[in-house]
């Protein structure tokens, strides 16, 4: 069938947004491909139509659990009822019974890539024809990405051992090697790439520089008062995002919440929900909310913390202006909170102390060690404290240099810790190189559009009404008092319209 006719048939919708039809096209001609479309750009609806192409069930590696149930929750409503999420929102029963259930029964499957790991899981897949192998946010397989993900690497394994099926790559924020990256650790050969601007139009950028958080805070209440919502407030602390909002409700602000990774599941996906239906009008989140989020009216995204990075900047305000509607993103920044980032790179990954400590323990408990087990990391997690991030990420690297110089044990202890040492190096060095750039961007006086595009090795083509702060931006225009002015008045035309259009009636 032809495509645009299973678009209207299966989804709704009368025409493609650029791109989709080659993606999908080329993906129902079982190629493997790689597609970077720009945030909003309709990624899912890659997968979804090409899953309709072509027979066997289709299986969606997506990193966040919001964002995949989401997903699933907009098919559902959309009259697709063979789908379903595997994740660790579901109790130990529903895992259980899902174990034992008949899966040729599902069209669209969605899994995390922790789940992927789990061999019962892995072998249930196995048994099933897989038609299409989907990785959303692709970019979390590079460790040069601004979302790493240590079980992102052995996706291309994952799929080998399901019979390797056609892949589709899809992320909406990559460099030139991260998209390199993909293609190498998907195991993508000979993938077809469909690589499109980055750039939103429809969103201006601004940053302002602010001295204290004191006169931060009531700048971000000033904005959050001025303009039409609804809107999105990112945090690098879930602390901050909590207090600030508790300050912006004493304030006036309704309709407002905070989401964090550190609230229980039932109140991410109720805060969602509330979002998504209108019903709560500002975020105050950190990174866990927004990827995916398909949210079309999204007005404005500020930014209370500088992210580390661009391409985490560039994807979170990519939550706005979905609908294609006149959408802003402000970035605050001032000097007290100048080296958060520098804090939260240098937190990310394991000390030196920390790998020494662990590794040494691990030999002198188990002497050999091939790789760490969960049994392991459960006993080495009660004596060393540590965030998943951390131990996943040992985990990885452990693996991967018994892969080559055999199990840990005291004859090679050393070398394996000057090993890790010089990956945790190496990842930190690119992530202050990164955040140099993006603390450069902010500082520098020329268009914020140009450098972004430069940063992704795009050329800006022609001047843009409201680009940035630097070009201009007439901040009337994003006002909640513009948009009443419009619904009174009709959006009435001047004066001059009206005397243009007598001038005409009079000819």
């Amino acid at each position: 069938m032809d495509s645009k006719i299973l678009l209207q048939k299966k989804l709704g919708f009368t025409d493609f947004k650029p791109g989709q039809r080659e993606i999908v096209e080329d993906v129902g001609k079982k190629r493997d491909v790689v597609a970077l479309l720009p945030t909003g750009g309709g990624k899912s609806l890659c997968y979804q139509l090409s899953g309709y192409l072509l027979e066997g069930p289709v299986l969606i590696v997506s990193p966040l659990l919001s964002l995949m149930e989401d997903q699933v929750q907009q098919m559902k409503s959309m009259g697709e009822k063979s789908v379903i999420a595997i994740n660790s929102f579901l109790s130990f029963q529903e895992k259980e019974k899902l174990l034992h259930a008949d899966f040729s029964r599902y069209k669209f499957i969605f899994i995390s890539p922790e789940m992927l790991q789990v061999k019962r899981w892995l072998s249930k897949l196995q048994a099933l024809p897989i038609g299409l192998f989907v990785v959303d946010e692709a970019h979390c397989v590079s460790q040069w990405g601004h979302d790493f993900r240590t079980d992102y690497l052995k996706l291309g394994d994952v799929r080998d051992k399901l019979g390797k099926p056609p892949c589709l790559a899809l992320t909406a924020t990559a460099t030139d090697s991260v998209l390199l990256d993909i293609k190498k650790y998907l195991h993508l050969e000979r993938a077809f790439e469909h690589i499109y601007s980055i750039d939103r139009p429809n969103i201006a950028y601004k940053v302002e520089h602010i001295g204290s958080n004191r006169e931060k805070r009531e700048r971000l209440h000033d904005l959050v008062k001025l303009f039409r919502g609804p809107g999105i407030i990112y945090f690098s602390s879930r602390t901050k995002a909590e207090q600030i909002c508790q300050y912006l409700e004493e304030q006036g602000v309704e309709r407002i919440a905070f989401y964090h990774a550190g609230l229980p599941q039932e109140q991410r996906i109720l805060i969602q929900q509330q979002f998504l239906l209108g019903q709560l009008d500002v975020i105050c989140c950190t990174s866990a909310f927004g990827m995916g989020i398909n949210k079309s009216d999204v007005r404005y995204v500020i930014h209370y913390h500088q992210p580390t990075q661009l391409e985490s900047y560039v994807q979170e305000i990519g939550r706005a202006g979905r609908d294609g509607g006149k959408s802003i993103a402000v970035l605050l920044k001032s000097d007290e909170d100048i080296m958060l980032p520098q804090l939260i790179i240098d937190q990310e990954l394991p000390d030196h102390i920390f790998v020494s400590t662990v590794l040494t323990e691990m030999v002198s408990r188990w002497n050999e060690v091939k790789s760490l087990t969960d049994e392991m990391l459960t006993d080495l997690e009660l004596r060393f404290p540590a965030s998943e991030t951390h131990w996943r990420y040992l985990a990885y690297q452990l693996s991967t240099f018994t892969a080559k110089n055999g199990p840990l044990s005291v004859m090679n202890l050393e070398l394996c810790v000057s090993f890790l040492q010089k990956q945790i190096q190496a990842r930190t060095s690119a992530k202050q190189e990164k955040l140099r750039f993006f603390h450069n961007w902010t500082l520098e006086a020329d268009c914020r559009r140009r450098g972004i595009l430069a940063y992704f090795g795009e050329v800006p083509g022609s001047p843009i009404r409201n680009c940035c702060d630097y070009c201009g931006i007439v901040m009337e225009e994003y006002s909640i008092h513009e948009e009443k002015r419009k619904s009174i008045t009709g959006d009435a035309p001047s004066w001059k319209q009206l005397l243009a259009k007598l001038l005409v009636q009079e000819d």
